[in-house]
């Protein structure tokens, strides 16, 4: 089978054409495909690759031991592995595993000052340098962050042109309702994309098999190695509390409001003693948290309470994975989730906002008597987002567009198992259209 075509590939043939490129870290959570993708473009792109992997080669860490000077460092791999060849303009060297060698990071301020050799480095979010990591060649560096699959990336493995994803958006910004045989379709992509998630390797196996056999095994496996990681890389925080966290965010989504509370976490438990493990989860690219608003106002970075919040799982195929056997069945035939066919469609949902770069805030008043999922912006306004997974009333939709109280409110979106469509407020689209909507938002005022 041919190579997943993935969004970075485009990204790291963009950084290549650009005279002034600094050395790359892409960054991201364990399994989503860094490795496979940079190795891809090195192949295409460079006459020689020096590919260097610090977590299964641990010899190569000590090749910044003469300090970080080009040439030693040459000198010092070329010792460890005379094969590798060097030439100047047309080599890159991928630094794998960046965080089991923290040194790496300093030294990309020399290659971009020496300029011979094109650096990318890869690393998981998961490793204890990576803040240090940071820290280090500042202004000398490039990050990207990578994700696992997203729907559209998931349409390309299943062979969907890019002029039949645009004829959906073209059909959104004109508020044009899709086929009946459009939708349908989409809507079975869809649910297959919601039980796998994006995770390659899973995607991959679905395709060359037309089915979901061994899927949920798989899933797991991911869970556990997720586990393993927490026990090997958490280091300054007490990891049985981390997986502790890690382990109950199924059942805080299967509760009505969805909210983490870390006393429902451990019997008696503080804040204070789970401090940290959260943002650890984080960082490390396994979870989405989705801070509550303090008002329905911008600016939304400066307008959140930090201790309301919800926790998703980054990838959805992993949530559905840590459900008990007969969920994937069940979401698959769309048959009986109660509580949870809402935390899933949420979860997803999320999850797909994330990986267009936006942050989660949700917003519920003290009474329980207005709520919402999530909330966007476009140039001037703030634009609530309802997921509905069943066709209910959208009251808390209405009351946020029509109150005077909410004027940065003027209009909305609502998503759903429903076709495009739009009543003089609100916006309604099927679900799998949510990878379009940062696109949508930023370009629908120069189609009014």
């Amino acid at each position: 089978m041919a190579l997943l075509k993935r969004k970075i590939d485009a990204y790291l043939s963009e950084w290549k054409s650009n005279p002034e490129r600094l050395p790359l870290i892409v960054k991201g959570a364990r399994q989503i495909g860094k490795t496979v993708s940079i190795e891809n473009f090195a192949k295409s792109h460079y006459k020689s690759v020096v590919p260097i992997n610090f977590a299964l080669q641990k010899q190569f860490r000590s090749i910044f031991d003469d300090g970080f000077d080009v040439d030693k460092i040459i000198r010092n791999i070329s010792l460890i592995n005379p094969d590798l060849e060097f030439i100047p303009n047309d080599t890159l060297i991928f630094f794998d595993e960046l965080q089991a060698c923290a040194n790496c990071a300093t030294s990309l301020k020399a290659f971009k000052l020496d300029g011979r050799y094109d650096v990318i480095c890869s690393g998981s979010l998961m490793g204890i340098n990576y803040h240090e990591i940071e820290s280090n060649s500042v202004g000398f560096k490039e990050d990207y962050e990578m994700h696992s699959m997203d729907f559209e990336e998931f349409l390309w493995a299943k062979g969907y042109k890019p002029e039949q994803i645009e004829e959906m958006y073209q059909s959104m910004l004109s508020a044009a309702p899709l086929s009946n045989v459009l939708l349908d379709v989409m809507f079975d992509n869809f649910r297959e994309y919601l039980v796998l998630g994006g995770m390659p390797a899973i995607v991959r196996t679905f395709i060359e098999n037309k089915n979901f056999s061994g899927i949920l095994k798989m899933q797991r496996q991911i869970l556990l190695d997720y586990e393993e990681d927490i026990t090997k890389y958490a280091e300054g925080l007490d990891k049985g509390k981390v997986l502790n966290v890690y382990r109950k965010i199924p059942a805080f989504l299967g509760k009505e409001n969805k909210k983490f509370q870390i006393s429902k976490v451990e019997k008696g438990a503080r804040s204070r003693e789970y401090a940290g493990t959260l943002d650890w989860l984080d960082s490390a690219g396994i979870i989405n948290i989705c801070y509550c608003m303090e008002q329905p106002e911008l600016p939304l970075k400066g307008n959140y309470n930090p201790a309301d919040f919800k926790v998703y799982f980054r990838d959805s195929g992993l949530l559905i994975g840590s459900l008990d056997d007969e969920a994937q069945e069940d979401l698959r035939f769309n048959k009986n989730f109660n509580t949870y066919k809402g935390a899933i469609y949420e979860n997803i949902v999320g999850d797909m906002l994330v990986k267009q770069g936006c942050q989660l805030y949700f917003y519920k008043n003290e009474r329980g008597t207005l709520e919402m999922d999530f909330f966007m912006r476009d140039s001037d306004s703030l634009v609530p987002v309802e997921v509905k997974a069943n066709d209910g009333a959208t009251i808390s939709l209405n009351k946020l567009i029509d109150s005077e109280k909410y004027s940065d409110i003027k209009y909305g979106i609502k998503l759903g198992n429903k076709n495009i469509g739009f009543n003089g407020k609100f916006y309604t689209f099927p679900y799998f259209l949510t990878f379009m909507l940062k696109r949508f938002l930023r370009e629908r005022n120069k189609n009014i």
